[in-house]
């Protein structure tokens, strides 16, 4: 395994940039299935830095900073869709049976502020329970199960019959946004729906920053990889086009009792519940955290996957590896600390600036000479 080489150009993460595309990125409504707005952001940003970028059929992004050695290159990943909702029923009531899009609990739904996406036009609103008051159902508000069946959304509407939601041009399948609510705290701790993974591609396209600022030439081709169907299973299947020998994927670390990611470093996983992250792509990723004095630790995910799992179950021959920012209470209302996306951040750009993991990898099939070993 080749280590990370010394630069004389260190990269800077610029954190106020960096918190700046996160604000913009989560103004922009993107659950998964609407996305196009986000890819134009996202593709235009990637102009004003100056990184050439392709888009697939369904609009994931490829962008590219060039290197020394091309063909195999290596990825960066992140997703740039959430959460969401979409309508199910238009009832008798007025009102809009709701579906979650991606997994995320209903208990979190209760309560939030809403956009309805009708063809005619964006409408608002707000999920709530069957049973919302109290003056009316007394403790039955909170013997009600906690489930996406219970919920519905009220709009901001004059509204009380199915026809009248004819009328104003809501169908069953109109997307439903969920208000991020971002609050950016004075002691670096920063509270939002969507940090997941919004958060992380911020991170990339800082680090992207701090390399293209500092001008230092990577020794390996890389390219950002901007996924639209994460939340769903699907990530990065569809995005590496088979020239790609490492790929790193970026998501959130859970905090909770049992876990080891660290809130104001970044993690790395060992494992997620698709099976151990490669071995020696995570241990070259340790090693920059040492050498550049970046706080991190390890973790194991049993709950979670990311782009990573869905690029090696699509048959991609390519290391892959999932580093992470802290992040509480996960695909509920988030919190992250801006210490944790700027450790990210460095440690992003700083893996742009190192050698290949495996020199073998050059080549996606050959003889046993090169292959790296692992302790006995």
């Amino acid at each position: 395994m080749d280590t990370a080489p010394t630069q004389t150009q260190q990269p800077e993460v610029d954190l106020d940039y960096l918190k700046d595309i996160l604000k913009k990125l989560l103004e922009i409504p993107s659950p998964t299935g609407y996305t196009d707005n986000i890819v134009h952001f996202v593709s235009r940003e990637l102009d004003n830095l100056g990184i050439a970028f392709e888009l697939t059929r369904r609009g994931a992004i490829r962008a590219n900073l060039h290197g020394t050695e091309q063909s195999p290159d290596r990825a960066i990943v992140g997703h740039i869709d959430t959460l969401g909702a979409m309508v199910k029923l238009l009832k008798t009531n007025g009102r809009l049976g709701v579906s979650p899009i991606g997994t995320w609990s209903a208990r979190f739904a209760e309560g939030t502020r809403v956009s309805i996406f009708t063809e005619e036009g964006h409408r608002r609103g707000t999920i709530l329970p069957l049973k919302a008051s109290g003056h009316t159902y007394g403790d039955e508000i909170d013997e009600q199960p906690i489930a996406w069946e219970n919920l519905e959304i009220r709009v901001d509407e004059r509204s009380t019959s199915l026809n009248d939601l004819i009328t104003l041009g809501f169908n069953v399948g109109d997307f439903v946004t969920i208000d991020p609510g971002l609050e950016f705290g004075p002691n670096g701790f920063i509270n939002s729906r969507h940090l997941d993974d919004k958060a992380g591609v911020a991170a990339m396209l800082a680090a992207a920053k701090a390399i293209l600022d500092c001008g230092a030439l990577l020794p390996v081709e890389c390219h950002l990889i901007f996924t639209i169907a994460e939340e769903v299973g699907a990530g990065a299947s569809g995005a590496l086009h088979g020239d790609i020998a490492e790929m790193v994927s970026i998501d959130n670390g859970t905090l909770a009792p049992g876990q080891n990611t660290s809130e104001f470093g970044v993690t790395l996983a060992i494992m997620d519940s698709s099976g151990p992250l490669d071995y020696h792509l995570v241990r070259q990723l340790i090693g920059i955290c040492q050498e550049n004095r970046i706080p991190y630790s390890r973790d194991v995910f049993n709950y979670y996957r990311s782009d990573a799992a869905s690029a090696v179950e699509a048959g991609n021959d390519v290391r892959t590896a999932l580093v992470c920012f802290g992040l509480d209470a996960s695909h509920g209302y988030e919190r992250v600390h801006e210490d944790s996306l700027l450790a990210l951040g460095r440690l992003l750009a700083n893996y742009m600036l190192a050698e290949r993991t495996v020199r073998r990898d050059k080549v996606n099939i050959g003889p046993l000479a090169g292959f790296p070993h692992q302790p006995e």
